[in-house]
Formats: C-alpha cells, sequence, structure tokens
C-alpha cells in the first residue's frame, strides 16, 4: 500500500504541472514489433509480456523493443532511462498492475491535452497495441532510486576487472545475474531491467567480451552516481 501512493503520490504531481516539454509536434516513430506474439485488435487492460504473464523469452524481447521504442518517442519528456526531470509524470511509478496498465493505455491510445494544447500525442493507432505493451514492459522494469546502491562497489570492482581483461567470465556472468535477480524495481515489477543484467548478457552473448560489458557498467554506474 506505501508503495502504490507513493506512486500514485509522484503521478499527482506531475499530472498537475504544465509539460514544458511538450511532445505534440513530434511524430511517433515506428517500432518494430515483429518479433512479439500477437495480441489482437481489441485493446487490453493488463500488459500481456509482463513476466507473471509471458514466457521468458517473449517478455525480455518485449522490453528490448519497448526500450528502442521508449526512447524514439518518449525520452524527450518522461527522461532517459525513464528517470523524469518533473515536468512529465516520473512513469516508473506507475504500479506494475491492472490500475497501473489502464492509466497507461489510457493516455497511450488517446494522448494528452491541456488548456486546448497537445501535450502528448495519441500513439495508439500510429504504433499499435504490441508496440504499447513493449514499452510498458520497458517502463516497469526500471530500477528504483537507489537500487544500486548497495551493489556499487561490487559493481565496480566487476567493472574494472572486466576493463583490464582479468576476469573470470563465466564466474562474474553468474555474479552480475545474482546481483540483478536482487535489483528493485520502482513499480513493484518482479524483474528489473538493470546494468548487471546487461553486462551478464553481453557476457552470456560473447564471453569474450569483457570490454563491451566493462562499458555497459561504466555508463550504468555513472547514471546511478
Amino acid at each position: 500500500m506505501k508503495h502504490a501512493l507513493r506512486g500514485l503520490a509522484a503521478l499527482s504531481l506531475a499530472l498537475a504541472a504544465s509539460f514544458a516539454l511538450a511532445h505534440g509536434d513530434v511524430a511517433p516513430q515506428a517500432v518494430n514489433t515483429d518479433a512479439l506474439p500477437e495480441v489482437g485488435e481489441e485493446w487490453l487492460i493488463e500488459n500481456p509480456y509482463r513476466a507473471a504473464a509471458a514466457d521468458e523469452k517473449t517478455f525480455w524481447t518485449a522490453v528490448d523493443i519497448g526500450d528502442s521504442g521508449y526512447n524514439q518517442n518518449c525520452a524527450r519528456c518522461h527522461g532517459l532511462g525513464v528517470v523524469s526531470g518533473g515536468l512529465a509524470p516520473d512513469l516508473r511509478f506507475l504500479e506494475a498492475a491492472e490500475a497501473g496498465d489502464e492509466w497507461f493505455a489510457e493516455r497511450f491510445i488517446h494522448g494528452y491535452t491541456q488548456d486546448g494544447t497537445t501535450k502528448m500525442p495519441a500513439f495508439g493507432e500510429v504504433l499499435g497495441q504490441k508496440a504499447a505493451w513493449a514499452i510498458r514492459s520497458y517502463i516497469e522494469t526500471r530500477p528504483d532510486d537507489g537500487a544500486l546502491d548497495e551493489h556499487m562497489v561490487r559493481l565496480t570492482a566487476i567493472r574494472d576487472a572486466l576493463h583490464a581483461g582479468s576476469a573470470d567470465a563465466a564466474a562474474v556472468k553468474a555474479e552480475l545475474f545474482d546481483i540483478a535477480s536482487k535489483v528493485k524495481t520502482a513499480s513493484g515489477a518482479e524483474v528489473a531491467d538493470s546494468i548487471a543484467r546487461r553486462a551478464a548478457l553481453s557476457l552470456d552473448a560473447a564471453p569474450d567480451n569483457q570490454k563491451a560489458a566493462a562499458e555497459i557498467l561504466t555508463i550504468g554506474l555513472s547514471a546511478a552516481e
């Protein structure tokens, strides 16, 4: 209940503010959702790609597609990494449940107008339902504020070892996945899309790709400071 109230309060305050960075004059950018299963023409009221509802591959595919879709269409107003500067709703705190899904779908489909001015365009007909729920999946998996604080020292040490090329890739990958499993989301979603997970996946795809994993951690740690 405390988490839900916190999220509602954050949204209420944000919605009361004027969106100085109006998005109304920017054309929505298409999102390729071919890799996602169909969800039908009628709009759903709950995210079908959520971790609890979909298989793991579909879930993470939705998150990755949603990442791209969000950054093309939403980051200008709602902030990189879904961290709002305060002029638009901080969508990370939108509860990962039916109530949050309904609010998100309503805004995504119809947009938002204030005093006759379009602050957010209607994305529904242009991008479609699959893109909507993919973006929603990315948003709800964003880590909470301070979620990485207790792991910063260890992640920094792992980063340095990877950068030097001296890390045991298999052991580091396992540790990164373990850290990723402990990162809390702001939405209450069960799984977080954290830098620990992304660095681990980089090693999973190519065990000798230590430099790339180190770069992911470097960028993420800098943003978390």
